[in-house]
């Protein structure tokens, strides 16, 4: 047989047929994520927040024409009861929950002089509580072992960041949290990991108010040793693995995905 006409055994990474819950489905990595699924043959529950700009409709279509399935839920991460009904919606919509992914976030910009009570507890409630609120009530219906992986950021999961110290200590807390679940839940066999993310091209991103914006992000990819921003994609792939076979005896980590930003020594 020629080298042409040789074809390799399809990789099970134990996916297909997994059920999965992420929060923040309507755009970025979320979205990413389901369609990264539905290509590995698992469902999706996306949960999306209603104001969001960003519809989940667009999510559900590019998971189908990726030959998966996927159901939007409108959820606020700061309301327990509505993250306790987007989990309980997996089961009932597919029979199942194996997987969830918190990746639902706010991103604010404020000074130290203008971070009142209410921007900081909103904050938190949002990007820190509302990943607890997601793992706590997915592991109250998952029948067996499952992954969680929750998407912190580097500026607080490894830098800090000027005018964003509400969103740093949410994303720096997220790692605390993940590693303290993964001992919990690890005699269930559910397996908890965080993310980091880098400078990745989202709609958080680009967003010239609280973030870098467009022309931020081209100038910050010259600094990055892989010599651009990251993709949403990139992201989701990273975190497909976590939660896949292939990372079956991984629990407790925190992988970063930069580019190589945060090991480049300073010029």
């Amino acid at each position: 047989m020629s080298p042409s006409e040789h074809t390799a055994p399809a990789r099970d990474d134990g996916l297909a047929g997994k059920v999965a819950v992420i929060t923040g489905g309507a755009s970025g990595i979320g979205r990413a994520l389901a369609v990264a699924y539905a290509r590995a043959g698992a469902d999706s529950v996306v949960g999306f927040y209603p104001k969001d700009p960003h519809s989940a409709d667009e999510t559900i279509r590019l998971v189908e024409e990726a030959g998966g399935r996927c159901t939007a839920v409108a959820v606020d991460v700061r309301d327990s009861a509505q993250v306790d009904a987007l989990a309980r919606a997996a089961v009932e919509t597919y029979g199942r929950l194996d997987i969830a992914v918190a990746g639902a976030g706010v991103l604010r910009r404020a000074a130290l002089a203008d971070l009142d009570d209410d921007a900081w507890n909103d904050m938190l409630s949002v990007d820190l509580t509302g990943v607890l609120r997601t793992f706590r009530s997915a592991a109250a219906v998952m029948d067996g072992p499952g992954a969680m992986v929750a998407v912190s950021s580097i500026a607080g999961g490894v830098y800090g960041w000027d005018d964003h110290a509400h969103y740093a200590a949410a994303k720096s807390g997220v790692l605390g949290l993940c590693r303290s679940l993964a001992t919990e839940l690890a005699p269930r066999g559910i397996r908890v990991n965080t993310v980091i993310p880098g400078l990745i091209e989202t709609p958080q991103s680009l967003d010239e108010v609280n973030s870098l914006g467009s022309a931020g992000l081209e100038r910050a990819g010259r600094g990055i040793p892989a010599g651009r921003v990251g993709h949403a994609d990139e992201v989701a792939r990273a975190i497909r693995f976590l939660t896949s076979d292939d990372a079956a005896y991984i629990t407790g980590q925190e992988l970063i995905v930069d580019g190589g930003l945060t090991v480049r020594w300073p010029e």
